[in-house]
């Protein structure tokens, strides 16, 4: 059996040897080392230790150490990131918070969370790392170009080490700090894709590796939960308000407000709860295919006030014929709006919810829109938003029949009124008429003689004013008795309360119904009608009063106590009024009487009897 070269103590080194590995190295070491000379030579002749292998051994120990430290506290990173991620309760405060994790996790310079739309667009989108100076600089934010488009498309990892490399890269704008790599993760939620966490440049000039994606991964995961509990924390939150709005409207109607009064609440806490910048209300107009815009308030109100636009063509059309919510991710571009001038400059998202129940029909619309690159109308908000104005339909339907109610016991007063005026008043007019016919013979003097007999004339043409007045009275909207100027006076006056908010005032005098020619009556109303919707469209009265008296001339008085005439002292509307009154031979003039306000007085002869 051939024995190995002696150790370094003199022992054997063979296969049979008991010495350890470590002096198996070490000799081994000595051996290849050594210079040929040196085989054999004298123990105690010195042999150079083995520090090479012995230095990597502890090298590679203290690396594997280091590496197992750095994924330790890797993992306690990512852990206080998930915590602190879910005990954000507010949404936007909660993806800024991810957005901030991801960007410490994985040691980039810039980071960035978009929110994916209904229409594969981002929504939303909240970077970090970029200062709002440089933002501003940059321009609008993106909305789903690009690489960004990429992971909406494919949403799968995506990690690069030159973005400048993917065929779907195409730059960056102008004043956009330098990003080389890439890496992107979807978030989902319940199996869908809520948006997707974007980071580039690593620090130090460093590429991404699959450890990043792994952690970053997980991130995602947990910022899924805690998006959702945020969400679920704001849909409860908002059904709450619109549920405290409900309450509001129908305490307003227990407490006897009028539908203006409904719909002006129902405005401002649409406004208020849903954030929007624009808040429309249309009601459809009788026995058409249209919607007429009762209110507007917010951005370019004025652009959609007094508006008539047909269900189809329109938006807010397309929400009264469908029945359900209508949503436009950007409403200047919507297809579904054909008719109607240019109105939505600024504007974006918008969502229109019919004001109605399936038992009550469509009472009108209701229609909110956004500035532009606002967040979207999601469903979230669009079904409580229905709910509302589902609850305002039944407010507006029971002041409708309250109104109704008041309207027949209206009547029926007045029928008792006309009776009591025709059995007695008029009976007693002729007795006491009669009495002094009989008293005649006895009068002697030619003086009492006159004066007794201008008493009865008098009593006579107080008796036709009264049968002029019963006349009214008993006047209803439909039959024979709707000629009377009287009646449509009146009619007219009620109308215009509906879009006034209030009841304009009303005094008659004279034969109205009797002295006044179906023709001049005609006149009458369609100068009452053009002067109360003046009031109405430009006056922001909170007081109206109209005075119709027939004598000798028909005299129609509109005062308001609004804004008052604009400079150069006339309206243009007014000149129809003017006219009207110069075909019957009669004036029209338009003053702005002491305290403020307008006057106008149309007058009109009445011909002889």
């Amino acid at each position: 059996m051939t024995m190995g070269p002696p150790g370094p103590r003199g022992g054997p080194t063979g296969p049979g040897s008991r010495a350890g590995p470590a002096a198996r190295a070490y000799a081994g070491s000595a051996v290849t080392e050594a210079p040929e000379e040196a085989v054999g030579s004298a123990p105690d002749s010195p042999t150079p230790l083995p520090q090479l292998r012995l230095d990597d051994l502890l090298d590679e120990l203290q690396s594997r150490l280091d590496a197992a430290r750095g994924t330790r506290d890797r993992v306690h990173s990512l852990l206080e990131a998930v915590l602190a991620v879910g005990r954000d309760l507010e949404l936007t405060q909660a993806l800024r918070h991810i957005v901030e994790a991801a960007v410490t996790l994985v040691d980039a310079e810039y980071g960035a969370l978009g929110v994916v739309g209904e229409d594969q667009r981002l929504s939303q989108f909240i970077p970090v790392g970029i200062s709002d100076e440089q933002a501003r600089r940059i321009g609008p934010l993106p909305s789903g170009h690009g690489i960004l488009g990429e992971l909406i498309r494919h949403p799968e990892p995506l990690r690069l080490d030159r973005i400048s490399d993917h065929p779907t890269s195409y730059g960056f704008p102008a004043n956009h700090p330098p990003m080389h790599s890439f890496l992107g993760v979807p978030i989902r939620i319940r199996g869908k894709v809520f948006g997707n966490l974007y980071l580039t440049e690593k620090r130090g000039g460093g590429v991404f590796d699959a450890e990043d994606e792994a952690v970053l991964s997980t991130l995602a995961v947990a910022a899924g939960v805690a998006i959702e509990n945020a969400r679920l924390y704001a849909q409860a939150r908002l059904r709450e308000r619109w549920l405290t709005a409900s309450a509001e409207v129908t305490s307003s109607l227990l407490s006897g407000s009028s539908e203006q009064q409904v719909l002006d609440l129902l405005v401002a806490r649409a406004t208020e709860i849903a954030r929007a910048d624009l808040v429309v209300v249309a009601l459809p107009l009788p026995e058409t295919e249209e919607l007429e815009v009762r209110i507007a308030v917010g951005k370019g109100a004025s652009e959609h006030s007094g508006l008539i636009l047909p269900l189809k063509g329109s938006f807010m059309g397309a929400a009264a014929l469908t029945g359900g919510p209508v949503v436009s991710a950007d409403v200047q571009r919507d297809p579904r709006i054909t008719v109607g001038p240019p109105r939505w400059a600024g504007l974006g998202p918008a969502v229109a919810v019919p004001i109605g129940t399936a038992e009550l029909g469509v009472r009108g619309v209701l229609m909110m829109a956004r500035s532009t690159g606002s967040p979207l109308f999601e469903a979230d908000e669009s079904a409580p938003l229905l709910g509302f104005a589902g609850q305002a339909a039944v407010a507006m339907e029971l002041a409708e029949r309250r109104r109704d109610s008041e309207q027949v016991a209206l009547l029926k007063e007045r029928d008792r009124i006309a009776r009591d005026l025709h059995d007695l008043a008029i009976q007693r007019l002729f007795a006491t008429g009669m009495t002094l016919q009989g008293a005649m013979r006895f009068i002697e003097h030619p003086e009492a003689t006159d004066r007794v007999l201008r008493a009865i004339d008098d009593l006579d043409e107080t008796a036709k004013t009264i049968r002029s007045t019963i006349f009214g009275l008993r006047a209803r909207e439909s039959g024979p008795a709707v000629a009377g100027l009287r009646a449509a006076v009146a009619a007219v006056v009620d109308r215009a309360a509906e879009v006034l908010g209030f009841a304009p005032a009303l005094r008659t005098a004279g034969l109205l119904d009797a002295a006044v020619p179906k023709e001049v009556a005609d006149e009458a109303v369609a100068v009452l009608q053009e002067a109360l919707s003046n009031a109405a469209r430009h006056a922001g009265a909170s007081a109206v009063e109209v005075v119709v008296e027939a004598g000798d001339h028909l005299t129609v008085t509109v005062r308001d106590n609004g804004v008052g005439l604009p400079s150069g002292g006339r309206r243009s509307g007014l000149a129809n009024l003017a006219e009207r009154a110069a075909g019957l031979g009669g004036t029209f003039e338009a003053t702005a009487p002491e305290g403020g306000g307008t006057r106008l007085v149309w007058r009109v002869p009445l011909p002889a009897d």
